[in-house]
């Protein structure tokens, strides 16, 4: 795919992420509720979630009818393009909730089965970082890198924990290891954001197991544009079943401290 391509597919992503994420703050002034759960009871789903996502496939489909489209809360589209869009309409629906001041709204591109453009916007903030592959990242238009952070121990991480009460146990088991490693532990609550400080320097590292395509997919494009070195466990890339993103040299470190402490054995 061509930069021009790529940058086409972004000012699409970008446009329609920022209308998403009006959307869900100007709902957020009312009430919101719980309209669903998913994995547990405490894995919530809001009916402005299901608004967003519809709002955003109408806005990708109308726009380029023959791509596919996966999304957190709705049905897939299987399209004939070789272009996906992976979103998630909030990330971060907890914070929602409750009204914590960080969720954001998640876009990712992949064509041929690799991530090309991406942006994630903070929506209570109006922050919007974006990348596309080979084009470097960038936060509200201006180029972003990673920290300079060289020891984990001088590393702030951060991390998330999933909504199952027996892996939560585990990845606490995963934090009391680390924690002595590291300069402090962070939890924001949204996956994408995490990806995105990582990308900017507000955090040095970042690690969790669990995301989805739909967390990780802007936010790991983002990561990797500004610098940091991102992937799973034993080489493996970012999956659902581990992802880290951190300073080139924090990566290893802390991926080594990761595959000790067997964050895999639930």
């Amino acid at each position: 795919m061509s930069d021009d391509n790529a940058q086409d597919l972004l000012k699409l992503a970008v446009e329609v992420a920022n209308e998403a994420a009006q959307l869900i703050v100007e709902r957020r002034r009312g009430t919101i509720t719980v309209a669903d759960t998913k994995s547990t009871v405490t894995d919530v789903v809001t009916a402005v979630d299901r608004e967003s996502e519809e709002l955003i496939r109408a806005r990708i489909l109308q726009a380029r009818p023959d791509d596919s489209f996966l999304g957190e809360e709705g049905d897939d589209v299987l399209g004939t393009s070789g272009v996906r869009w992976v979103v998630d309409p909030i990330d971060g629906t907890v914070n929602y909730l409750y009204d914590h001041p960080t969720y954001a709204v998640s876009i990712a591109v992949e064509s041929a089965g690799r991530t090309v453009a991406g942006v994630v916007v903070d929506a209570p903030k109006g922050e919007v970082f974006t990348a596309t592959l080979g084009g470097g990242a960038y936060l509200d238009g201006k180029p972003i890198e990673v920290s300079g952070c060289t020891e984990l121990s001088t590393a702030l991480v951060g991390t998330g924990f999933g909504y199952d009460p027996v892996r939560r146990k585990t990845q606490a088991e995963v934090v009391l290891d680390l924690i002595t490693q590291v300069r402090d532990i962070r939890r924001i609550g949204v996956g994408a954001i995490d990806l995105c400080y990582v990308a900017c320097g507000r955090l040095d590292a970042v690690y969790e197991r669990g995301l989805n395509p739909w967390d990780y997919g802007a936010g790991a494009l983002i990561a990797a544009e500004a610098g940091a070195t991102v992937g799973g466990l034993h080489g493996e890339p970012v999956s659902p079943e581990m992802s880290i993103a951190a300073t080139p040299a924090v990566f290893g470190p802390l991926h080594d401290a990761l595959a000790a402490a067997n964050p895999l054995r639930d």
